[in-house]
């Protein structure tokens, strides 16, 4: 399986039809709007209270600039400094790759079921399909992800992966599916948020009891120690890190930091940024392995999957600093509608609409970057100011002419360009353009706006009010004005001559 089948899900479609469908569902929309406002106005408070915040952005975005320029190099530091720390570094090129890796150190145990702690990486890659294929199961252990490995969904938000299910739909799913994958949901159970998260609790507390390897992703890895870092908020994270014999971590090999100290950093912006908080529950830092604590075997798969073709586009790099915090999903009116399905990938939202075509080729996620409003509310909103905007336009300049190349014949757009191109390279010809057009206009106008036109300007037209052009072009009112201004300008001049 390649690449691009992982990151982006097959047979979904395209994004705008996926959007009209999510549109239309009044109770994803109400769920959307009610949880982004909350977590977008707690971002806003706690951020306020750090006067230096703005120069933290700043000091992420270089770090993280720095770090894509020498990549290779701090990479290379990171693998030595795991290795001397008595972890196995494993390099994968791509999504099969990683599987494989995975795959096989999970057999080498003898084990035949995982438990997982919530990984963006393992999600894009397919490693739950992966494992299941090879006779191992994996059992996601955050709340959101377990709700949705147990509806057979997909995730819809990078920080809330359940956003767009409510609590009667938990609910159900609980009692319909949990006694399929081990400890069954209490008799009568409610919907009550406790309730659920108890029936969670005591569901997944077997089997991190009883699992003896666990795969996790990583938020960060600090390449001079060989340290690792996941933040999480209920506690699962550390069960999984700390309780197996095995831990495989599978890192986008984006996530690297040059040293330690650069966590001061990240540490602070992160969980102000995506749940709105001052600090996460739960930070989790492990250097290889410790005799008697913890895992006694650690992996470290880094995966790359695109990454590298990504990090040769200067504009479209920028990118790989995401830190995955949502605060883009949060802000953008365009997710707020939709949700995270439309966008037919692992990575919703804008962040997803310029990171998933540069991983699968803009030809296979042609539509993702048109998925924006161009607002800039997502720029102002990220912690290591990522120009969101920028690249989304970037990213539409290269989906056109893919498009451009895939066809055989010029679209009807392409020969309006070209002929507006034509048109407006000649005075002269742009004159009489404008001539046509405000004569045109006066005769199909009603009150000074033009209704739907038929043909292919109907999708334009048909929903919205368009005024008619002015009679008089900016050309002919220029030369008007000049003219008369010139002949007031003489006629004034020789009043004065004559006093």
């Amino acid at each position: 399986m390649s690449g691009a089948d992982n990151v982006v899900w097959l047979g979904t479609p395209a994004f705008p039809e996926a959007a009209r469908d999510a549109l239309a569902d009044t109770r994803l929309r109400a769920n959307l709007r009610r949880a982004t406002a909350t977590i977008r106005d707690k971002r806003l408070a706690v951020a306020a209270e750090l006067d230096d915040w703005e120069e933290l952005r700043e000091r992420a975005a270089a770090i993280k600039r720095h770090t894509l320029r020498h990549l290779d190099h701090h990479l290379l530091r990171l693998e030595k400094a795991v290795t001397a720390a008595g972890g196995t570094v494993h390099w994968a090129a791509d999504a099969a790759e990683a599987n494989r890796i995975v795959t096989r150190l999970v057999k080498a145990t003898g084990e035949r079921e995982v438990v997982k702690v919530k990984s963006m990486a393992t999600q894009e890659i397919g490693l739950n399909e992966a494992l299941a294929e090879a006779g191992i199961r994996a059992y996601e252990t955050d709340l959101a992800e377990l709700i949705v490995q147990l509806g057979g969904d997909r995730p819809s938000h990078i920080l809330v992966p359940a956003i767009h299910r409510g609590r009667s739909e938990i609910r159900e799913i609980f009692l319909r599916e949990m006694g399929d994958w081990g400890r069954p949901a209490p008799d009568g159970l409610g919907d009550d948020p406790r309730d659920l998260a108890e029936a969670a609790r005591l569901h997944l507390r077997e089997k991190f009891l009883r699992c003896k390897v666990a795969v996790s992703g990583a938020n960060f890895a600090a390449a001079d120690t060989g340290t690792v870092v996941v933040v999480e908020s209920e506690g699962n994270g550390r069960m999984c890190l700390t309780l197996p014999d095995t831990l495989i971590t599978v890192m986008g090999i984006e996530k690297v930091l040059p040293s330690f100290a650069d966590l001061d950093v990240f540490l602070q912006l992160l969980p102000r940024s995506s749940t709105g908080e001052r600090m996460n529950p739960y930070t989790s830092l492990w250097t290889g392995v410790t005799e008697g604590d913890g895992p006694t075997n650690f992996h470290l798969v880094l995966l790359d999957n695109g990454r590298t073709a990504t990090l040769a586009d200067e504009v479209g790099r920028q990118a790989l600093s995401c830190i995955r915090c949502s605060a883009c999903l949060n802000v953008c009116p365009v997710y707020e509608r939709t949700g995270g399905h439309a966008y037919g990938s692992v990575y919703p939202g804008p962040i997803g609409a310029v990171l998933t075509p540069q991983l699968v080729g803009v030809e296979n996620a042609s539509s993702l970057p048109f998925a924006s409003t161009l607002c800039g509310a997502c720029y102002d909103a990220c912690p290591v100011k990522i120009n969101i905007p920028e690249v989304l336009v970037h990213l539409r300049a290269e989906a056109v002419e893919a498009r451009r190349r895939s066809r055989l014949l010029p679209t009807a757009e392409a020969l309006a360009m070209k002929a507006a191109g034509w048109v407006m390279s000649s005075p002269k010809r742009l004159a009489a353009a404008h001539r046509l057009v405000a004569l045109g206009a006066r005769l199909v106008a009603r009150d000074g706006l033009i209704g739907a036109l038929p043909g292919p300007l109907t999708r334009w037209t048909g929903t919205r009010d368009t005024p008619a052009p002015a009679q008089e072009s900016l050309r002919g009112w220029w030369r008007r004005t000049k003219t008369m201004n010139e002949t007031q300008g003489r006629t004034t001049a020789e009043e004065e001559g004559r006093r």
